[in-house]
């Protein structure tokens, strides 16, 4: 029977990929991989053999269809991203809305996914959270941190290591110096980094040390005006 497979694949520590995962990948008829060179290297890894087909931001327009209707035909497909889950700012949710749309049955595999460990760990309040992914570079982006700059829950973003400083700097203009952030870098890999404190502290430790590797940032949220007893 046709389905569409989400699996997860590790962010960094080969050994976070799980038994299910594998077993899938090595059963289905295809696999849809974001970089096919770089997904070679792990189903190498895995000794998985299965034939393997690009599908990424720059083509995912053109290959849904084509993939929808292998499906319709009978075919199973699993779905891969570089790292973590595919659609968690990656490509797969034009492909998933489409299986949806068409009646074919998708099953997501749990798995490795950045922001979560990076969320747990920053020890900010996690029973409400908003995950914002990677925010605009130019375009918007000012607007964006205006209406996060009101946001209760805690924040995730995705920030590149070239970007980070600048992030955290504008943190100072919108959020304030004082406000709680925690940033993981490498997660999963040998240099794993994780650094607490305020804006202004963390700012500092990657001023002088400049950040490198897959980046997470942890943001507390904006903390309610206690109201006046009296009131």
């Amino acid at each position: 029977m046709s389905k569409l497979y989400i699996v997860p694949t590790p962010i960094g520590n080969l050994e976070d990929m799980t038994f299910r995962a594998i077993k899938v990948l090595k059963e289905v008829d295809l696999i849809l991989a974001e970089d096919t060179r770089t997904s070679s290297k792990l189903l190498k890894h895995f000794e998985i053999g299965t034939q393997m087909h690009s599908h990424h931001m720059h083509n995912e327009h053109q290959t849904v269809e084509h993939t929808v209707q292998k499906l319709k035909n009978g075919q199973t497909i699993a779905l891969i991203s570089d790292a973590g889950t595919p659609a968690i700012s990656d490509p797969g949710f034009l492909l998933t809305r489409a299986c949806v749309e068409n009646d074919i049955p998708v099953e997501c595999l749990p798995g490795a996914t950045a922001f979560v460990p990076a969320l747990v760990n920053s020890g900010l309040p996690n029973d409400k959270f908003v995950f914002e992914g990677f925010l605009p570079d130019k375009k918007g982006r000012q607007t964006r941190f205006l209406a996060l700059a009101e946001e209760t829950r805690t924040m995730i973003l995705y920030v590149s290591p070239h970007k980070l400083i600048k992030t955290l700097a504008e943190f100072e203009t919108y959020f304030g110096k004082e406000r709680l952030v925690s940033v993981s870098r490498e997660l999963s890999k040998l240099h794993e980094e994780t650094v607490r404190g305020s804006v202004e502290e963390v700012l500092k430790h990657f001023e002088t040390k400049p950040p490198k590797g897959e980046i997470v940032v942890i943001v507390a949220g904006k903390q309610k005006e206690k109201k006046n007893k009296n009131e």
